[in-house]
Order: C-alpha cells, then sequence, then structure tokens
C-alpha cells in the first residue's frame, strides 16, 4: 500500500471559501488516470488546519467514494489533541479509508514519551494502518529515529512514516533501527532517500506532474536509477519553485495557471506575492506543465 507516487490532495476551494467538489472530483479522476500510486486527502497540503471535522469528514469521504477501491486512500486525521485525532481516525475507517496519517502533535510539543502516548493510544483503539508525520518545521518538534522505532514496535498497526525533516540521514538511522515503511515528504530528496530504504513519496510536486512522479518512482522500483536520476533532476525545477511561499499557495496558484482549481486559500494563507508567481509561471513552462 505504501510505496511509489502518493499524492497529498489540495482541497479547492469556490470562491465564498466553501469546498469544490466539482474540482476536486475532477483532480482525483486525473491523478488515478495519471498513475498516482495513492491519495491523501486532509494532509498539510489540503489545508486541513482551516477544514472543520465535518469538512475534513466530507472531503474523506468524497475521495473514498470517487476512488472505489482502485488506489489506497490515506486520511489525514492528525491533531494535536488525542482525543480528536482518535475521533477523526475512528471516522476515517468507518468511511473506508485504507489508512490514516497523523502528523506529530504540534504546538503542545509533546516528548517521546507523549509521543508514545499519543500514538499508541489511537493505533489500540482503531483497528487502521497508521502513518506517523514527522514534520518538525510545521510541528515544533522532532521525532527521534528511536521514538519512531519504539513506537512501530508498540502497535502492529503502526506501520509507516512520511519522513518530512530534510535529512536522508534520519532515514538511515530509522531504517538501521526498524523495518517500519519510510515514505518521504519531501519531493527533492525523495530519490536520495529511495536510496537508502524508502519506498515513494507523499508528494505535493505531482499535484503537478503526477505521472512524472509516478514514473520516478517506478523507475526506481524496477532498478533503473539511470531514468529514475534524469526524472528527478527534470522535477527538481518544480519541486523547487513549489516552495517559493508556504506549501499550499504556489500549488495552488500553479493549479490555477492550469485550469484546474481556483486560486482561493483560507486565511490566514493568501494567493503569492506576484512577484514570485511569475518565477513559478516561468517554472511550470520550463517543465511542461503549462
Amino acid at each position: 500500500m505504501f510505496r511509489g507516487s502518493i499524492v497529498a490532495l489540495v482541497t479547492p476551494f469556490k470562491e465564498d471559501f466553501d469546498i469544490d467538489f466539482e474540482a476536486y472530483g475532477r483532480l482525483i479522476d486525473w491523478h488515478l488516470e495519471s498513475g498516482t500510486d495513492g491519495l491523501v486527502p486532509c494532509g498539510c497540503t489540503g489545508e486541513a488546519a482551516t477544514l472543520t471535522h465535518d469538512e475534513q469528514i466530507q472531503c474523506i469521504k468524497y475521495t473514498v467514494e470517487r476512488v472505489a477501491g482502485r488506489v489506497p486512500v490515506i486520511a489525514g486525521t492528525g491533531s494535536n489533541s488525542t482525543r480528536e485525532a482518535l475521533s477523526l481516525t475512528r471516522k476515517a475507517k468507518e468511511l473506508g479509508a485504507d489508512a490514516a496519517l497523523l502528523i506529530t502533535p504540534y504546538y503542545n510539543k509533546p516528548t517521546p514519551a507523549g509521543q508514545m502516548a499519543h500514538y499508541t493510544t489511537i493505533a489500540r483503539q482503531v483497528d487502521l494502518p497508521i502513518v506517523l508525520y514527522n514534520v518538525p518545521g510545521r510541528t515544533g518538534t522532532k521525532m527521534l529515529p528511536a521514538t519512531i522505532a519504539d513506537i512501530h514496535n508498540a502497535a502492529e498497526n503502526i506501520v509507516a512514516v512520511k519522513e518530512a525533516c530534510g535529512s536522508v540521514d534520519q532515514v538511515s538511522e530509522i531504517r538501521s533501527l526498524s523495518d517500519i515503511t519510510v515514505l518521504s515528504g519531501d519531493d527533492s530528496l525523495t530519490l536520495p532517500m529511495m536510496s537508502v530504504g524508502a519506498t515513494g513519496v507523499i508528494s505535493v510536486a505531482a499535484n503537478i506532474l503526477p505521472a512524472n512522479v509516478a514514473a520516478m518512482c517506478a523507475a526506481f522500483a524496477k532498478g533503473d536509477v539511470a531514468e529514475a536520476q534524469r526524472l528527478h533532476y527534470d522535477l527538481l525545477p518544480l519541486v523547487k519553485g513549489l516552495f517559493l511561499e508556504t506549501n499550499p499557495m504556489p500549488v495552488k496558484a500553479a493549479l490555477h495557471r492550469m485550469g484546474k482549481i481556483n486560486n482561493v486559500l483560507r486565511l490566514p494563507l493568501v494567493p503569492m506575492q506576484p512577484v514570485l508567481f511569475e518565477k513559478l509561471e516561468r517554472i511550470l513552462g520550463q517543465v511542461g506543465a503549462i
């Protein structure tokens, strides 16, 4: 289940800031046609922090129904409140999600013991595969490799980790301590991380070039390292461009330029600065997205 190119879906909004499910459906269909290996609704790229719980449930339900079993759906159900994360994860299982992605609790910065208690409490009460999400740039705290290994060993349904520390060494240490599945959370490091044991990526860039990211992962899995490297270097300008400002501001601007969604974000996020969008637009032309 946890391999290849898994897209961290954006959440399209209408001009009145309601969720645009028509655009959402078109995006999902496009990813399925493009060879995407899995979908993540309601992650950071999906602006989960500004969705209500009811909206998160609607997005997960819609994705599961639209996908209809063709690829795994890994629902974003994380929170800095264990009670809230538990409730959302239970609901994701009821709705038919294949797994849940749970971010390390943010703001309250739990210790390793608190991280262990958070994840194992949820895992023991919801019989669903769980993917840890380690992204210290957003949460203010880093899960250590030893902690990840201990959490994996403590609950058999904690099966994978999305690693967004920006460190290949982090992946090497995790893999040296544990057999937990590792997915890249940094598009620019997907190929290097795969070289030390990651099985794929939960990708922002695949929102824009889904077939290319899927092809890179597939080439590496088949042992065609030269082709994987070629695709990696072709994707690199896009990857850099999508982080000219806070994600998902650039990826939404790009999808709007491609005619797929409105360029609408919920506050406190706002559309890209024009001068930075000009740079991104040039990159989109360079990589063949427009």
